[in-house]
């Protein structure tokens, strides 16, 4: 601890070792106006190392190059941009463009308020309605945020007797949901069967109320899979309920899109599908489906889908028409597929986590590299990647974190691996 409190000290001096988790260990030692002040100083310093690559400002459209704008001299660059979730190039598609200018001269710009009593649109009802038939639910509810599509399923379904069973790689908002709740929760080791079977040995004798069992399709930080295959009949043998959140893998994964259950064909197997827009679909908002009595029950009961505004006209159109897409071009999935592949292949030298199915692709750094200098020399060379460090990960697992589009062609992988090549070889990104 105190080596921790004298870094932080010491901040104008060096950061490079110095992360988040120094200042969240340590809060209680310090007012929130230290806090507050110690922080922009150390915000400040990152700036002035060319070592903050946090809230880089876009000036362009989303693709494959966007434009930034420089920090330093305000200046506008151009990146290959290997650092966000559009993974089918939703975010720049003409004929969903189209599609949301249409909309807007249609419908306006939004209701003014919760589907509940402010108006439940036609567009919102008819989108609900396709989703449920898209991931082979019978009902499906929209929610303002993927986050609060999570907090909506705790705050609706889990009850004091219940049980939630999770893998301890679960994003943010289903760990703060059942912090909210204060329900009972216990987690399983990462994509380990045989530990989540232990727990649901042991807590289902003890559980009055339901257990229920919380994945997800894609893992965001690794890009590894879930299980399904072995989890799910695990799950069904001691009678407990599945959760899947498939944030990563809808529109990427399955025959036709539909995501991971689909990739194993198990799609009827999962009690409860859960996913967001802001990855495949570019935009913002998620959903939960599931069969339509829970559906409804849920609609009266999930406080944030209660007291949050319905998503505006325009999104839903975007979601609607990337839907089209998805439907009917299988090759621009293939295609994302393809350039997945000749990365795994052209980047294994730099200890690539596994090989990987998704659209994501982790690197871990080595020991003695400074990541964050690291990403500064990649920034330098013009790609736009996101360094991931501790405490988002372990130490001891810090990374890259490359997202794949299906834009993205053979050279632009190629100068990834080489621009990874010259930094990794460069003294400067060494402790």
């Amino acid at each position: 601890m105190e080596v921790a409190k004298n870094k932080i000290s010491h901040l104008g001096h060096h950061t490079s070792d110095i992360g988040l988790k120094d200042f969240i260990e340590n809060s209680e030692n310090r007012s929130l106006k230290d806090s507050i002040d110690q922080f922009d100083n150390f915000i400040l310093n990152l700036k002035k190392n060319n070592e903050h690559s946090f809230f880089r400002i876009i000036t362009s459209a989303p693709g494959r190059h966007v434009y930034v704008k420089n920090e330093v001299n305000s200046k506008t660059e151009r990146k290959l941009m290997f650092g966000s979730n559009n993974y089918l190039g939703f975010g720049n598609n003409p004929y969903i463009n189209k599609k949301v200018k249409h909309v807007i001269d249609l419908y306006g710009t939004g209701v003014g308020g919760p589907a509940l009593l402010n108006g439940y649109s036609k567009s919102m009802n008819e989108l609900e309605k396709r989703i449920a038939r898209f991931k082979h639910q019978e009902d499906c509810m929209i929610f303002s945020a993927g986050y609060n599509a999570n907090l909506g399923f705790v705050s609706a379904l889990i009850e004091k007797d219940d049980l939630v069973l999770y893998d301890e790689l679960s994003h943010a908002s289903l760990i703060d949901a059942l912090r909210l709740k204060q329900a009972m929760s216990v987690k399983f080791k990462h994509n380990d069967c045989e530990d989540l079977e232990q727990l649901l040995a042991l807590h289902t004798r003890k559980i009055k109320g339901c257990i229920w069992v919380c994945m997800e399709g894609v893992y965001s930080m690794d890009g590894d899979l879930s299980p399904l295959p072995d989890l799910i009949p695990i799950i069904k043998k001691y009678n407990a309920f599945s959760m899947l959140d498939d944030a990563h893998g809808t529109g990427v994964l399955g025959k036709n899109g539909s995501g991971t259950a689909e990739h194993f064909e198990l799609s009827d197997k999962i009690d409860i599908s859960m996913g967001t827009f802001s990855k495949t679909f570019a935009v913002t908002g998620g959903f939960l489906a599931a069969n339509k009595k829970l559906i409804q029950y849920m609609r009266y009961f999930a406080r944030p889908y209660m007291f949050s505004a319905s998503l505006p006209p325009m999104t839903l159109a975007a979601v609607n028409a990337g839907l089209d897409i998805i439907e009917q071009e299988p090759l621009l999935r293939e295609k994302l597929h393809k350039n997945i592949s000749y990365a795994s292949e052209l980047l294994k030298a730099f200890h690539v986590f596994q090989k990987s199915e998704s659209a994501i692709i982790s690197i871990i750094v080595p020991k003695w590299m400074n990541i964050r200098k690291a990403n500064s020399l990649i920034d330098q060379q013009g790609i736009f990647l996101n360094a991931i460090e501790y405490p988002a990960v372990p130490k001891e697992m810090q990374r890259f974190r490359i997202s794949l589009m299906a834009q993205h062609c053979k050279t632009d992988i190629e100068f990834l691996a080489a621009t990874l090549k010259l930094v990794y070889a460069d003294h400067k990104v060494r402790y």
